[in-house]
């Protein structure tokens, strides 16, 4: 199970050391662009991306929730960003082009699904992605109750990418914590975006959060097997 801590939900008064630790320990490092209008809330920047890089070396992965991603492929891209995971919602008639656009700077891509989103609307392009994310609730802001509806979709990406020989990795953001790992895992997931319920709120020290997360996560491991 690999692991990708929400920066969003990181204490900005720790923040040299919670990077340097999760940079040692994570699999990916997830960082929200919010602009206000896609979700209704605003949060980091490619400045922010290009701080964060400063410290750490493991892939900085930068979810788009914006009207427009084209306007902030290339300052991410400059800024460090090491994937630029795209809503399938805001790419009607681009797809195709933002997706050769980050390929050509050397980015990985990935699609996210908000929960009222199908897998079929981005059956097109599906095969050009990297890692595809699970939206398990609704985008734009931090404790929200998980959405069990949401099972069934990683369900059908195992399966499609199964029976369509894909290789992208599945990925669920939202409300991953003690109480939704075994179910996650039952279900197909391989990359799990932990933030406030499922790491940071765990503890004051980053490195008993993360030990109480490990233990968490093992726990549900051995019950899901």
């Amino acid at each position: 199970m690999k692991i990708s801590p929400s920066l969003m939900c990181m204490d900005l008064l720790k923040f040299k050391e919670q990077i340097e630790f999760i940079d040692q320990h994570a699999d990916y490092i997830h960082i929200d662009i919010m602009d206000g209008h896609f979700v209704p809330n605003l949060t980091l920047s490619p400045f922010f991306v290009e701080q964060v890089k400063r410290l750490a070396s493991k892939p900085l992965d930068c979810h788009l929730m914006v009207t427009h991603p084209e306007d902030y492929i290339d300052s991410l891209a400059k800024a460090g960003a090491g994937m630029i995971t795209l809503h399938p919602e805001t790419l009607s008639g681009q797809a195709f082009r933002l997706i050769e656009k980050i390929r050509s700077l050397g980015l990985g891509v990935g699609l996210i699904l908000n929960p009222e989103s199908s897998v079929e609307m981005m059956k097109y392009y599906i095969h050009l992605a990297d890692k595809i994310t699970v939206m398990t609730v609704d985008p734009g802001f931090a404790g929200q109750p998980f959405i069990a509806e949401m099972l069934d979709k990683i369900g059908q990406l195992k399966a499609y990418r199964h029976s369509h020989g894909l290789r992208y990795e599945i990925e669920i953001d939202g409300s991953c914590n003690q109480r939704t790992y075994r179910s996650l895992i039952a279900a197909g997931a391989d990359v799990l975006i932990v933030g406030s319920s499922g790491l940071f709120n765990n503890a004051p020290d980053i490195h008993q959060a993360w030990k109480m997360m490990t233990e968490h996560i093992q726990d549900a491991q051995r019950e899901a097997s």
